[in-house]
């Protein structure tokens, strides 16, 4: 059988290095990350909210606990976010992820610009979803890779530096992977259908892996980190770093921050699970914000389905209490690749799925 090529997704315009800006001049912050005073975030008010955020235990939904999926099913249609524990990836996984990502965020310039992102793709080391030479930037670098399947791997931009940076990136992939697997799982018992349903429908479930490295900003209340947006995937896993927050999500209007639990994951709903739910789940959007004095790094995965499955509201989802089929079908690759040809802008690109 004849192995699929590796897909090409998007084009992205080279931008400058934020780390290496910051070395050079910690106080430098140039026009194009300056936020307009409405998007600034507001960092002298930290919301009450944080702690109502969902947490969730896999290993109760692994054996199927009624209750837990219930917790599962108000998580995500009222937050869209909710943090995961008992999840079964090792400590020494994620310890060591942290460790290696660091190292390797740490490498001299030159050494991380051998993995720089081709013009014609978001594989490597740059920046994603630049379009214009006029939109604001995000106060981030990034390191991008497909993980799964295996073919669609391209080998040249996984760093070899630090020692073991590959090997502990295919162990703690692995181990989300099974995350997502449980949570899809669990996603078609609480959507009425058999527990292997929501996984074939995505025909190959495809992987991918940002690991975004904030570097300080001396002036963090007027830049962000990444721009408002939600995930075009079926559902996204986040790694943070245990010690700084800087995630946070749309919640009623209000900026919430999602703080660091030591050792768990960060889950949210991506588009696809929205649009599958005809909008019963939510993919709310969110952005990231920096930090005057210290580094942070996060680590997302993205759970996709290939290319060519349509995606649309599951016949028995349009009910008495959603009546009304709210998006239309599209081809996944086609909806992912508008996306990305677009800035990062809330919710924006899912309008196109939209009646």
């Amino acid at each position: 059988m004849e192995m699929e090529e590796a897909p090409t997704y998007a084009p992205s315009i080279a931008v400058l290095n934020v780390q290496e800006m910051v070395r050079r001049d910690p106080l430098h912050v140039p026009q194009r990350y300056i936020r307009s005073e409405e998007d600034r975030p507001k960092l002298s008010k930290p919301s009450h909210l944080s702690s109502q955020i969902p947490i969730i235990d896999l290993s109760l939904l692994a054996i199927g606990d009624n209750e837990e999926l219930s917790k599962l099913d108000l998580a995500s249609q009222s937050w869209g976010f909710f943090q995961v524990v008992n999840h079964g990836v090792a400590e020494d996984i994620l310890n060591s992820m942290k460790k290696l990502s660091t190292e390797f965020f740490e490498l001299p310039i030159k050494e991380k610009e051998k993995y720089s992102m081709p013009l014609n793709d978001i594989h490597g080391y740059g920046h994603a979803y630049v379009v214009s030479d006029e939109q604001l930037l995000d106060w981030s670098d990034a390191l991008m890779l497909l993980v799964h399947p295996t073919n669609y791997r391209k080998i040249q931009f996984w760093p070899v530096k630090p020692d073991g940076f590959k090997e502990i990136i295919e162990s703690y992939s692995n181990g989300i992977r099974k995350v997502a697997e449980q949570l899809l799982v669990s996603f078609s018992l609480i959507m009425g259908m058999k527990q292997d349903v929501i996984l074939g429908m995505h025909k190959k479930l495809v992987q991918a892996l940002r690991i975004n490295y904030y570097p300080t900003c001396s002036i963090p209340d007027q830049v962000l980190g990444i721009s408002p947006h939600s995930d075009t995937s079926t559902i996204t896993i986040l790694m943070q770093d245990d010690d700084v927050a800087g995630l946070q999500i749309r919640h009623n209007e209000n900026w919430v921050s999602v703080n660091p639990i030591p050792n768990a994951l960060v889950v949210n709903v991506g588009d696809v699970l929205e649009i599958w739910s005809n909008g019963k789940y939510k993919s709310v959007e969110h952005r990231a914000i920096t930090n005057e004095k210290i580094t942070r790094i996060s680590y997302a995965s993205f759970l996709l389905p290939h290319d060519d499955v349509d995606i649309e509201p599951l016949d028995h989802m349009i009910n008495p209490q959603r009546p009304i089929k709210i998006y239309k079908r599209v081809k996944y690759g086609e909806y992912l690749r508008s996306s990305m040809k677009r800035k990062m802008e809330g919710k924006a690109h899912v309008d196109m799925a939209k009646y």
